[in-house]
Formats: C-alpha cells, structure tokens, sequence
C-alpha cells in the first residue's frame, strides 16, 4: 500500500492539486495540519482534501487558531491578518470539519502530529536539541510532524536519546527508517527550505521504503490570487523562493 503524507496545505490549493497529480498512484493520505493560513484557498483545499478517500487529517496550529482555540495574538501580523480573512470566508461545513481534527493519531507504529509529540499544536521541531527532548514523548517507532515547512528526518541511534542525528531527505531516493525516528514532509504550500516546489513523502508499506518528493506548480497564478484577495503581499512574494 503506497501512502500519501503531506503537510501545511496552507490553503494553496494549485499546489495541493500538483502534489496529489504527481504523487499518483496511492492508496491513503496521512495529512499533519494546517491545511488553512496564508493563502488563498481555504474552502476549496479543504473540500479537495475532504474528498479524498481513506484520509487520515490531524490539527494544526492555524486550523486550530480559526476555531478560536489558539490566541491569534501568537502569530505576526501577517499570519493574523490571514487569519482575519479567513474568519469571513470559512464555510460552516468547513469550519465544523475543522472541528473534527485531532491533535493527536497513532496508526499501528506511526504516530501523526503538526507541531511536536510533547506539544502536538505548537512546538516547532528544528534542531537535534529539541528532536532528542522528545523522542520519550512517543511509543511508536515513528512520528510524523509538519509545522517548520522544512522537509527533514531525526534519527535516534539505538536506544541512546543523546544519539540523534539530523538527515536531510533528498527528493527521489528511497530510504528506510530502522531506528527511532521524527520525519517531517515539509510544506506543501508555503515550502521554507529555499526549494519553491511542493514537498511530499511517499512511505510503500510493501517494501518499507520512504521517498521523498517535490513538485513543481504555477507560483504566479497563487500569487495573484493571494494578491487578489488582498492577503498580505509576503504570503506572495515568499512563494517565489521558497522562504
């Protein structure tokens, strides 16, 4: 079985359709939160999403700041205004589907989360410090994680918590996980790792392997309809470079 796993949609949704285009063909979609915030599209990527069959979703910090569960004086200014946009397009469906999230699932040795496995919302996970203070926060083998928009794989070596690395995760060659491990897709919709195209994982039940993937869409057209909207222009401008 080929799995889908996919996070911060971030309401782009010509990204979202690229993603699902090229990661054909598959059998189920892991999503890790925030599929709102930023961009353009927040009804229309979560009615693709909602359609999509055998999905697992989790809860992000922007999916939880819309339903008023996260002070939205957290975020910049941009990401509020996003958010005040947002509260007057949400649908009612969309908004009660929201609603349903989890902050937390666990399939089989996998657990799902959009932050961290100590703090599921919030925590950014970026550096070995942090990854090595929350491998005792999971019983699985594995933790998938969004949130830093960073596509990446912390390993714990053994049985040892002092022992993790950092990986980078190189678009199109398979690997396996053996040890303990934290692995974050990256950002569908608003990539940070200076690679402007969309980051995805693939995990094949059948051989064990990951790969990760990207894919490339058409940045203009988002950016005009984030511009439109009159969203703040770093949410556009940013898609450019992927920062």
């Amino acid at each position: 079985m080929r799995t889908l796993i996919i996070s911060d949609i971030h309401a782009n949704l010509t990204a979202l359709l690229a993603v699902l285009k090229d990661a054909q063909p598959f059998d189920q979609v892991w999503c890790l939160g925030d599929v709102i915030g930023y961009g353009p599209d927040p009804n229309e990527c979560i009615e693709r999403l909602r359609s999509l069959r055998r999905l697992v979703c989790v809860k992000g910090n922007h999916d939880a700041a819309i339903l008023g569960e996260i002070d939205v004086q957290t975020f910049n200014y941009e990401a509020q205004a996003s958010l005040k946009w947002l509260e007057s397009i949400l649908s009612l469906n969309n908004r009660r589907w929201l609603e349903t999230l989890p902050e937390r699932k666990t399939l089989e040795n996998i657990s799902l989360v959009h932050g961290s496995p100590r703090n599921p919302i919030w925590e950014y996970v970026t550096d070995v410090m942090v990854a090595r203070a929350n491998m005792s926060s999971f019983d699985t083998q594995i933790c998938l994680i969004g949130h830093t928009h960073i596509p990446s794989i912390f390993l714990m070596e053994g049985d040892s918590e002092n022992a993790v690395r950092l990986n980078s995760l190189v678009p199109g060659e398979p690997f396996k996980i053996i040890d303990k491990a934290i692995v974050n897709p990256g950002s569908v919709g608003q990539p940070r790792d200076y690679d402007p195209r969309a980051s995805y994982l693939i995990f094949d039940d059948d051989t064990d392997q990951w790969t990760h993937h990207r894919a490339a869409y058409n940045i203009p057209e988002v950016q005009e309809r984030i511009l439109e909207a009159g969203l703040p222009t770093r949410h556009a401008f940013r898609l450019e470079a992927g920062w």
